[in-house]
């Protein structure tokens, strides 16, 4: 009996019973049978040769379908699987999920992979996708798929089989003689992979704990097209060339070191440049209300368990004993800035108040997971806490929306997206609280005309939040900023204020960052500048050459008269050609260069070169040092 489909246009097209999706793509025209990959049914996706339901909304997937381009790599990552079974069978497969960009596969092997083994493993998953092998997926129960990798002695994937719950359908796919455990959907056959690349081998923990047995993990790329891929494997490379890790390193910013795993030293040049993002921060905190706090860096645990911290964070913190007292390193700071409001009585006529704290926390972050500045484990947030009348909540989070813009504009962040985190399954307080709670931040951002997506249940235990990211200038997104509602704290803590009636009232605690964490946020500009920072950041801001002995007077005179005017200058005075000293002070990215002979020590100017723009001739010393002082003053990129 023939079944009707509705098709995206709304038509309606008949079908024999039993036709699946690659016979739908098949009525419609050959050249969709040739491009399909997928097809989504009622809002689900599914293999092409699922079997299509009655009366359901049917569309077909190809390359041109954002969702393609993650089964597609997710039928890399079985690729890459097979080849590896092919070439090691004695190597067992762990699990192999799509990520960001890519996707990765874990195996268990006596030997990690080497970069020669890579490429054979490459060359490999080209000979299987030319040989079209199609994939098919097999419903079976757990015994049935346990029974399977035990006789494939696939330990890793007898364990996971054996996690799922007794009666629950478990699904397996199959290329050739490769099996796999996995819910899919996937391309339907080999053939479909023509364009991926393997990048690189890491450890990893099975399962993330490291009380588990160490994997190899094999990290690739998969795209629709070659094109599409060498211009990937290109922003690759531009993107190793602005590693902040590499450039941090011969820059002189900042190093790292056993003694302290994870925690950044940061060198005089990256000081100054942290020094620097804090003095600007402070700069507009003055004029926005904002009052700083210093608040002490170990506390009783009972702080921790009022907050709620230590139910739901324990895991992250750093704990000792003092005086047979347990204490926490704090791993942020709103429990301490409910302390400090607390010492007085507070009016609605003094609210709200807007506290700003840079001090140091302390997270424990898993040795598997840091890297560089982004992942650390002792840090500096631009943390700020708005403690506030339910009915000042939109009108301050319109002021941080505007707050927010102003700052990334200033680092050149100009495209932000905002996603809404709400309520999680493990929270604090009632479902009324969390209602309000998200409706303000919605309310917020659509007053705001701020475009936003939801993150369901991505919220802090606490309360709902709006997250913001900005795309680098390799469009890479990073999140940095955050506002938070929370109404939980306040009340926990016994906080209070009159309000117009002589009632009291539990107020409300807004928990903001823009830059997030110092660190952090550092290691992104370092890569979205590539080092070079805007000259109001720059470590050095003029490089003082001269080309001979005889204008070293001058130049010591020029840059005493720098120093004077609060410039970072450096004077180069070795017995170097000016050649070398340019071309050391462009790779040290110092913004501007002032080439100094007996022409400009007898006329009293500067012969001036910019690290990117090259020679911009010779100007006066005055006017140079006071376009200088403009450029710093406007903070222009």
């Amino acid at each position: 009996m023939p079944i009707s489909v509705q098709l995206p246009d709304d038509s309606i097209r008949q079908l024999a019973d039993g036709a699946t999706g690659l016979d739908l793509a098949r009525s419609i025209s050959p050249r969709l049978l040739d491009a399909a990959l997928a097809v989504r049914m009622d809002g689900v996706l599914r293999d092409l040769n699922t079997p299509l339901e009655a009366s359901s909304k049917v569309a077909i997937l190809t390359a041109k379908d954002p969702e393609s381009l993650e089964i597609l790599r997710h039928s890399a990552a079985h690729l890459l699987a097979q080849a590896v079974k092919c070439l090691f069978p004695q190597a067992k497969a762990g699990v192999g999920p799509v990520i960001e960009d890519g996707f990765y596969y874990d195996f268990l092997v006596e030997t990690f992979f080497t970069p020669e083994d890579l490429a054979a493993i490459e060359a490999e998953m080209v000979r299987l996708a030319e040989a079209d092998l199609p994939i098919t997926r097999e419903e079976v129960d757990r015994n049935m798929a346990i029974q399977q990798f035990r006789a494939l002695s696939e330990p890793l994937k007898v364990e996971l089989a054996e996690a799922i719950p007794e009666g629950e359908t478990i699904t397996l796919y199959r290329q050739g003689d490769f099996l796999d455990l996995c819910r899919g959907p996937h391309v339907p056959n080999t053939g479909k992979l023509k364009a991926f690349k393997l990048l690189q081998t890491a450890a990893a923990y099975w399962k993330g704990n490291e009380k588990n047995a160490q994997l190899c993990r094999i990290y690739g790329t998969a795209f629709h097209t070659r094109k599409e891929l060498e211009d990937h494997l290109k922003r690759l490379e531009e993107a190793k060339a602005r590693d902040h890790r590499k450039l941090g390193r011969e820059l002189g910013l900042f190093s790292f070191h056993p003694e302290a795993p994870a925690s950044p030293f940061f060198h005089p040049k990256g000081t100054l440049v942290y020094n620097e993002l804090l003095a600007y921060l402070r700069s507009l905190y003055r004029r926005r209300g904002y009052q700083e706090l210093i608040t002490p860096q170990a506390l009783d645990v009972s702080l921790w368990k009022t907050s709620g911290h230590y139910d739901k964070y324990q895991e992250s913190m750093y704990f000792t004993e003092v005086d047979e007292r347990e204490y926490a390193l704090k791993p942020m700071n709103c429990p301490t800035h409910c302390l400090i409001y607390g010492t007085e009585k507070h009016s609605y006529r003094d609210l709200p108040i807007r506290y700003a704290d840079f001090g140091r926390i302390h997270r424990y972050e898993r040795s598997g997971v840091t890297q560089g500045l982004t992942r650390v484990r002792t840090f500096c947030q631009d943390d700020g806490h708005i403690i506030c009348t339910p009915e000042q909540m939109k009108p301050e989070m319109a002021s941080f929306f505007t707050f927010l813009r102003e700052v990334y504009a200033t680092f050149g962040f100009d495209e932000v997206r905002v996603a809404l985190s709400t309520r999680p399954e493990q929270r604090l307080g009632s479902d009324e609280i969390w209602d309000e709670a998200e409706g303000a931040l919605a309310e917020a951002l659509q007053e705001a005309g701020m475009a936003y997506h939801i993150n369901p249940g991505e919220g802090a235990f606490y309360g709902p939040k709006i997250e913001f990211q900005v795309l680098d200038a390799l469009r890479r997104p990073w999140q940095l900023g955050t506002v938070q509602v929370d109404y939980s704290m306040p009340a926990r803590f016994g906080l209070t204020y009159v309000k117009p009636d002589g009632s009291e009232g539990t107020p409300v605690m807004l928990h903001r960052a823009i830059l997030g964490s110092l660190e952090r946020f550092l290691g992104i500009l370092i890569e979205h500048c590539a080092g070079a920072f805007p000259v109001w950041l720059a470590p050095v801001q003029i490089a003082i050459l001269p080309i001979t002995d005889r204008a070293h007077d001058y130049a010591r005179r020029i840059h005493a008269m720098a120093l004077d005017l609060d410039f970072r200058a450096e004077l180069d005075l070795r017995n170097e050609k000016v050649n070398a000293k340019i071309r050391d002070a462009q790779l040290q990215q110092i913004p501007y260069m002032l080439v100094l002979g007996d022409r400009e020590a007898a006329d009293d100017t500067v012969s001036v070169r910019h690290r990117r723009d090259g020679n911009l001739g010779t100007q006066t010393l005055d006017a140079f040092l006071t376009d200088l002082q403009k450029q710093i003053r406007l903070r222009e990129r």
